[in-house]
């Protein structure tokens, strides 16, 4: 596939100012051909922020940046109408979703009012305020932040919120001394994200997406991610499972990753490499899990060799 080449120059693009994570830069690439949304967790001062910026900036497209603080209200999310003294009538104010790639930092230190305020834009690729329902963009996906460590004016995340989420990842700190040397080396010569230049469009992208459903998914293929999500619901360790929409997602995400390596079809590997990014945020760990020390991670894995990988 040639379109898989303009993927590649994407990751070299990013790979000038995420030093060392080409891994995490591919996810990032996989949940929005996915027609996805991304969290991103970790500790401050990682590039969880800028992560996001270079995958923006490597497309020219639209993109917005909200800092989500405990006084951020819906309608700086999704848009307000506002009365025209002039007119005496109210125009609407897009808000922030109206942008092709929204980068919502810190998404839990708001309420969970405003935090709710992305579940219809994330499910169903539209808002509604005041009764009128407006589309949003084609490409539209959210990349969200959060800090695992600072709990002190946070709010959590639900669980319905959570799986809106295609993917969660991390991306930890610096392997190599080498890399971060390099890291701070860029980053004096001003901010490194600002100096890049996009390698493609917003067009090629939906184009792409567009070109994905001619990646063929087996049908074992696809019975092999529903048998793990199966497993995890009958875990006696979980009290919630992947549900279906979390083998959805996994399929879709094997499709994309595929596409990303040039092929026209799926293989188990596939799978069985994202589904631990797609799956691990969907799953809650029961008491007993907690007393014996089990992790999701760990729970996963045992779905997973329970699992019959399919023979192609």
């Amino acid at each position: 596939m040639a379109q898989s080449q303009i993927l590649q120059q994407i990751i070299t693009n990013m790979e000038n100012v995420i030093v060392g994570k080409r891994e995490v830069i591919e996810l990032a690439l996989i949940t929005l051909l996915s027609d996805g949304h991304l969290l991103l967790e970790d500790v401050p001062g990682v590039g969880k922020t800028t992560l996001g910026k270079a995958l923006a900036q490597s497309i020219r497209c639209s993109f917005a940046r909200i800092q989500f603080t405990p006084d951020t209200l819906p309608g700086d999310v999704t848009g307000m109408s506002i009365y025209q003294m002039q007119t005496g009538e109210f125009r609407f104010m897009p808000g922030v979703v109206m942008n092709d790639i929204l980068l919502a930092d810190e998404i839990n230190r708001t309420s969970p009012k405003t935090q709710a305020s992305l579940l219809e834009a994330m499910e169903e690729r539209q808002i509604t305020v005041d009764g009128n329902t407006l589309p949003l963009p084609e490409l539209f996906m959210v990349i969200a932040t959060q800090n695992p460590v600072e709990q002190l004016g946070t709010y959590r995340l639900p669980e319905a919120q959570l799986d809106r989420f295609l993917m969660k990842i991390s991306m930890g700190y610096p392997e190599k001394e080498k890399e971060e040397a390099d890291i701070v080396r860029r980053a004096l010569n001003g901010e490194p994200v600002k100096q890049l230049s996009p390698v493609t469009t917003r067009e090629e992208i939906i184009e792409m997406k567009k070109e994905l459903r001619d990646v063929r998914v087996h049908d074992d293929i696809m019975s092999y991610a529903v048998e793990i999500a199966r497993n995890t619901r009958k875990s006696r360790y979980l009290t919630l499972g992947a549900s279906p929409r979390a083998a959805i997602a996994l399929v879709r995400a094997a499709r994309s990753r595929a596409y990303l390596e040039g092929r026209s079809f799926t293989t188990p590997e596939d799978v069985a490499a994202l589904a631990q990014p797609v799956l691990l945020h969907r799953l809650i760990l029961s008491a007993q899990a907690r007393l014996e020390g089990k992790k999701e991670k760990d729970v996963l894995q045992e779905a997973m060799r329970a699992a019959k990988v399919p023979v192609l």
